[in-house]
């Protein structure tokens, strides 16, 4: 994949819509280990089962990496920024269905970057 050209792109749009340059450091960080986690290599392979591919890497931060809640809250809303942002970065459609992921040791519904849900 170009993670470069991606990743810039992405620095360029943050930029555009005034976002501080921790959050621009961060998110293209979390975009750029997505995208090796998964080993993409080509832009289109972003949207290809995207949904699974943003759920697999955000249970593996929680059961593998250990990570804390915010530091999941922050890798996902680097991922929901790539994927609402997509039209504008990749020229593909945006990830537009819910994401389950293990959330704090549970399954969780987030359908908004604002809102979760814990389900049962």
């Amino acid at each position: 994949m170009s993670k470069q050209n991606l990743l810039s792109e992405m620095r360029e749009v943050l930029r555009r819509m005034h976002y501080s340059i921790h959050t621009e450091r961060s998110y293209c960080d979390w975009v750029k280990r997505f995208i090796q986690f998964h080993h993409l290599q080509a832009r289109e392979s972003l949207f290809v089962d995207a949904e699974k591919k943003v759920e697999d890497y955000l249970s593996h931060l929680v059961v593998q990496a250990n990570v804390a809640t915010s530091t999941q809250n922050q890798a996902f809303n680097a991922l929901v920024f790539l994927y609402k942002q997509g039209v504008t970065i990749t020229g593909s459609h945006p990830v537009k269905n819910n994401i389950f992921h293990v959330y704090r040791g549970r399954l969780a519904r987030k359908t908004n970057p604002n809102k979760i849900t814990t389900l049962p």
